[in-house]
């Protein structure tokens, strides 16, 4: 009964989501950054107010999220943050299709820009699989460690 998975993008600033949509969002990262990883810490922010919200869907459902950061509003570079599948649909690898997307979006909307992130440790060779590279050396953030990673802009000639 394995039919072929399809994912359904949604991009959103946080005042066009619908209220169910910020529900399950909130839910969904609670669930994963707060509940699973034992992290008590404000996990909704006023980044939120500045981001552009990116789930997708699997017939209907949330199955994974990320935002996006302008530049000049958290760093100078445009930054993806909060990456995270819900746990029923990480065995489908729909976060490096999340990935790919959101990096789409930035070279598109930030052309020339290079795209940071802060990626748990573990995570640092998935992130490399995609073009990032380690920019710092590990240090703790609310009892997890991370790393600044950095994917270098495809810049174009003009």
């Amino acid at each position: 009964m394995k039919n072929e998975m399809k994912l359904e993008f949604k991009w959103s600033r946080l005042e066009s989501l619908t209220a169910i949509e910020l529900y399950e969002i909130i839910k969904a990262r609670e669930s994963v950054f707060v509940v699973e990883q034992h992290c008590p810490y404000q996990e909704t922010d006023d980044l939120d107010l500045h981001a552009w919200h990116l789930f997708a869907l699997v017939n209907g459902e949330l199955a994974t999220y990320a935002r996006v950061i302008e530049p000049g509003v958290k760093s100078s570079q445009p930054s993806i943050g909060r990456v995270m599948t819900v746990k029923k649909f990480r065995a489908q690898k729909v976060g490096r299709a999340l990935m790919e997307e959101a990096i789409k979006f930035i070279e598109l909307k930030f052309p020339d820009n290079n795209i940071k992130i802060s990626a748990q440790v573990y995570l640092q060779t998935f992130y490399e699989s995609l073009g990032f590279h380690a920019s710092s050396e590990p240090y703790d953030e609310d009892g997890i460690r991370h790393i600044d990673m950095i994917k270098l802009a495809n810049r174009t000639t003009k």
